[in-house]
């Protein structure tokens, strides 16, 4: 870790956040060890990240950068294959919630579709390789509070009174991007009224890697299978519930843990302590401006009901990595527009129909109205017997549709 003063380098990423430091590592990869990246972020170390309960679903296109980068062979013993996936449509007082719509979890390659893999151990991988990294130099502690963009390069000031220059900057920071804001920016945003509580549990019966997604009217209430027989509850829940649930003792937490899980697995065990925070969508209008590009959250800040944050994200490097350096092996310099002209084409149409796809699903599914709920489940089941549409869906969700960029094939770029 260094500290800044006056520093230059080729490209400035702003937030180590998991995209930031996927996309420090495979632009250092891409463009060999004389680039000069710096790595800006407010925390040193991988301590705050330990602390963090989440699991996510790495899909499949996801898994296939990671390995490209090195950085899978350092997750795997840590990752649960998706055998299925399950999704069902009830009430909560419901005694029986069939599943509506099932998804066997393989590509058609026959690959696992998906993992799930703890946000932490996802982390600790990224950190680790960029420490290995000698084009990427860390400052930290710090943060990037202003940035100026001119014609040959872009200045950022930091906190601690330094100042970076790069051809390009590239903003991770998340949510609320101090760098998307300096740059003028603006953000559709709007809160949803959940609140988000994670968990993670053990079972008493095997979960046998299945995936599950229970719409409640409260909001979406998932299942994630991970190793060792345990699973991370990602739970969205309006905001006066979640703040009854999260008082609760851990005996009343595991009694409405197993009122929604229906005693399928038998005994449940809390293995740590609950985690929330306040759901909302927040898109920004462009992607990029002069000499300045968004990925991650300071994008576009999604509704986890799909579990496709991490993934749009890591989408959104591949996309930029590759454009960047196409642009530099032509010679031309890292921040270049048509650069990231190509990239927000890549990436806006995307990333804003998955932000609405995903709204849509959490709107119309915590509608508690028994005609729409018969409605839904029709519509479910329908889709459940049409094996090529669901074959679509699930190609969608694992990132393998459309204009892949090379790391989301598994190859360099």
């Amino acid at each position: 870790m260094t500290k800044s003063g006056t520093s230059k380098f080729d490209i400035a990423v702003s937030g180590a956040s998991f995209a930031g430091l996927a996309a420090a590592l495979a632009l250092s990869r891409a463009l060999g060890d004389g680039v000069r990246i710096a790595l800006i972020d407010r925390a040193v170390g991988p301590a705050a990240a330990a602390a963090d309960s989440r699991a996510f679903a790495i899909w499949a296109a996801s898994k296939n950068m990671l390995a490209s980068l090195d950085v899978w062979r350092d997750i795997a013993a840590e990752a649960e294959a998706l055998t299925s996936i399950e999704i069902s449509d009830s009430a909560l007082d419901d005694g029986v919630r069939p599943s509506l719509l099932t998804y066997d979890g393989v590509t058609e390659t026959g690959a696992p579709v998906g993992y799930i893999v703890p946000a932490a151990v996802l982390h600790a991988a990224l950190y680790q390789a960029v420490q290995r990294s000698p084009a990427i130099a860390w400052i930290a502690p710090a943060e990037a509070t202003a940035i100026r963009a001119g014609d040959q390069y872009a200045e950022l000031t930091l906190s601690d009174g330094g100042s970076v220059t790069s051809e390009l900057v590239i903003a991770a920071e998340g949510r609320s991007s101090k760098l998307r804001d300096s740059m003028g920016i603006k953000t559709v945003s709007w809160g949803y009224e959940q609140t988000g509580i994670i968990a993670i549990v053990k079972f008493e019966l095997s979960h046998g890697g299945g995936a599950i997604q229970h719409f409640l009217p409260g909001g979406p209430f998932a299942i994630l299978p991970m190793t060792d027989n345990r699973a991370c509850i990602t739970w969205s829940s309006a905001e006066a519930e979640a703040k009854r649930v999260l008082a609760l003792d851990d005996g009343a937490f595991l009694d409405e843990l197993d009122q929604r899980i229906g005693g399928r697995f038998g005994k449940i065990t809390v293995m740590g302590p609950r985690q929330s925070w306040p759901l909302e969508m927040k898109m920004a209008r462009a992607l990029i401006a002069r000499r300045f590009a968004l990925i991650g959250d300071a994008a576009h800040g999604v509704h986890p009901v799909a579990g496709q944050g991490v993934n749009l994200a890591l989408r959104d490097v591949a996309a930029l990595v590759e454009s960047v350096t196409d642009c530099a092996r032509l010679g031309l310099d890292f921040g270049c527009a048509s650069a990231l002209e190509r990239y927000q084409r890549w990436r806006r149409y995307d990333a804003t129909m998955s932000a609405a796809a995903y709204d849509g699903l959490n709107t119309v599914f915590s509608i508690d109205n028994v005609l729409l709920r018969a409605g839904r489940g029709a519509g479910l089941g329908l889709l459940n017997g049409f094996s090529f549409g669901k074959r679509l869906i699930l190609n969608e969700a694992a990132g393998l549709s459309g204009e892949l960029p090379k790391l989301l094939r598994g190859e360099t770029v």
